[in-house]
């Protein structure tokens, strides 16, 4: 039986023992375990196939770690880490867990940053080509990013910067004419003109900043991306290599529909369909339902993204009403600065953003609408415990939004209060307001009639002991409330509390003051959240509190489970720590 040739590499250096032929079976070997993992883990797919051949002849040319490689997102590093001693995490089910899909200092010297977010590896290769410069070293210092990436504003400010360098700085613009979904934005046109004219359009913008350019007609062509790696190897100034890629190559189904395969749930390899389709009815669902009947009522409602419609249903909604659509593109910033010009001239929009990403415009949300106190509406997903991956971590929003001044922060736990904090919103003409999704399916529960932002909602009303509940954590109040009055004949208050960025029912609030204890169960990091709110409002009081989160901190590899029997965000865990408290 022939060998594999993955079996030969174990480090970037075994490449250059590989002939031209073995580095395009390698390639192909390469692509047949992506799929195969893929279809059992999920993960990013098409953007990982796509650069399969790049990855190669950059570990072929450059000599890794001492060149330094750098990785936009990092999100398409699958094949690199294949290649720097991390294969088994591919060739082997049982280890297809050991690494995480992003790019991690902890795995490997090949790492250098954990990245999980867009636009940053130009900005990190030039203080990386600085260093080295005021060292005096020699190494090669290169950016890989993708052309969706470029849509976001800080990949032009290191562009800029990168300009005016004088040693060695590669740009590696792995071009497959998508983003996330398809790429928006002027900038695009002047892509295309490129590939159209194999890189001599004069509508060059990388050239106009300053920059040298080049340009590879085929990037899934190991010889072609070989002859212009090392042409450009060495140089002694700042060069943009330009490399026309096919996000997803070598699986139809990823090709065929290249943004539902950016990023897929396990699937069957022979027809790319999900193994465990989710046709459930979401709570962006009910969203757009709501803003088809704002519309309907003539209501000058406009939709945003940035760059994630997939996320949210929004090509339903962009189908409907083409000229209330926008997608800015990676560029959270401009979608929230966007919303607040439409915003100030009547329009009233809604920003639909991940929790994850909305951290990238923290600037705009203060700055813009806040000190403007601008009606816009940020309805964002997220805002749980995850495991596993510190960039995409979700557990931060709550303090980063309710700190903002003027900024109202909603947290729905049903559709029915989705639904009337959202009518609120867009009637509401005070500041900006932020609704935190819920997670999971939606439910079919009505609009509540009688919503008012300013009052908690009890749900059962106990003595002595009460329970608030933060969204998702409504039922494990309720879960805990009913395991105390089994076991202990402890009757506690449950409370919805709704908003979460301010202590606005004084009179619920006033009816605990007499209570030996008041928890507050929440998904967000303890420090800045919603439990030391109410600590401190009862701070002065007898009234003991107990705060159930997460920790502050970068969480890697511990799995979501792990992580809320740590926070003691379960059932046994919560009710004997408060029973201790009791005691």
């Amino acid at each position: 039986m022939k060998t594999p040739i993955l079996d030969r590499v174990n480090g970037p250096a075994d490449l250059k023992q590989l002939s031209s032929p073995e580095l395009t079976a390698l390639a192909a070997e390469a692509r047949s375990l992506l799929i195969q993992k893929l279809s059992v883990t999920g993960g990013h797919v098409g953007p990982n196939l796509g650069v399969v051949e790049l990855t190669i002849a950059l570990h072929r040319t450059f000599n890794s770690p001492v060149d330094h490689i750098v990785w936009d997102v990092s999100h398409q590093t699958y094949t690199h880490k294949m290649l720097t001693g991390r294969k088994q995490a591919w060739t082997d089910p049982d280890h297809y867990g050991d690494v995480g899909p992003y790019t991690d200092p902890q795995e490997s010297p090949h790492d250098y940053y954990n990245i999980g977010h867009t636009s940053t590896s130009i900005a990190l290769a030039d203080g990386m080509a600085v260093a080295r410069d005021l060292r005096g070293d020699k190494e090669n210092i290169i950016a890989v990013i993708g052309d969706g990436a470029l849509s976001g504003g800080m990949a032009y400010e290191a562009l800029s910067n990168a300009a005016t360098l004088h040693s060695n700085l590669i740009v590696v613009l792995n071009d497959n004419e998508m983003s996330i979904a398809e790429d928006h934005g002027g900038l695009y046109k002047g892509l295309a003109d490129l590939r159209a004219t194999n890189g001599a359009s004069e509508h060059n913008l990388f050239k106009a900043l300053g920059l040298d350019y080049t340009y590879v007609a085929d990037g899934n062509n190991i010889d072609a991306l070989l002859k212009a790696f090392a042409q450009v190897k060495d140089i002694d100034h700042p060069i943009v290599v330009h490399v026309h890629t096919k996000k997803g190559l070598g699986f139809a189904p990823a090709m065929a529909n290249e943004e539902a395969f950016h990023w897929h749930v396990p699937f069957d390899v022979q027809t790319g369909a999900a193994l465990k389709p989710n046709t459930a009815p979401t709570y962006a669902d009910v969203v757009l339902d709501e803003l088809d009947r704002q519309i309907a009522d003539g209501k000058p409602v406009v939709a945003i993204t940035a760059a994630i419609p997939g996320g949210f249903h929004l090509k339903k909604f962009a189908a409907k009403h083409p000229d209330r659509y926008f997608d800015v593109g990676i560029a959270e910033q401009q979608s929230i600065t966007f919303a607040a010009g439409l915003a100030q001239q009547g329009a009233r929009p809604v920003a639909f953003e991940n929790t994850t990403f909305l951290q990238r415009a923290y600037d705009q949300m203060s700055h813009d609408l806040g000190v403007n106190k601008l009606p816009a509406v940020i309805v964002y997903s997220g805002g749980h415990v995850t495991g596993g991956d510190p960039t995409h971590q979700s557990t931060f929003d709550l303090a980063m939004l309710t700190n903002i001044p003027g900024m109202t922060v909603l947290v729905p736990t049903n559709a029915g209060e989705l639904t009337a904090m959202l009518r609120w919103a867009l009637t509401q003409t005070a500041g900006p307001v932020a609704i935190r999704l819920p997670g999971g399916h939606a439910d079919d529960v009505a609009p509540a009639a009688d919503f008012d932002v300013n009052k908690m909602r009890v749900l059962h009303a106990g003595s002595k002991l009460a329970l608030l509940g933060v969204g998702s954590l409504l039922p494990l109040a309720q879960e805990v409330a009913t395991r105390l009055k089994t076991e202990r004949g402890i009757d506690a208050t449950v409370i919805d509390p709704r908003r979460v960025d301010a202590l606005t029912d004084a009179d619920t609030l006033q009816q605990l003051a007499d209570y030996d204890l008041v928890a507050t169960f929440e998904e967000n990091s303890l420090d800045g959240g919603f439990g030391q709110k109410v600590s401190a409002y009862f701070g002065p009081s007898a009234v003991r509190t107990l705060n159930f989160g997460a920790k502050r901190r970068f969480d890697h590899k511990q799995t979501r489970a792990e992580l809320l029997h740590e926070y003691k965000l379960t059932v046994e865990d919560a009710t004997a720590a408060i029973e201790a408290v009791l005691q």
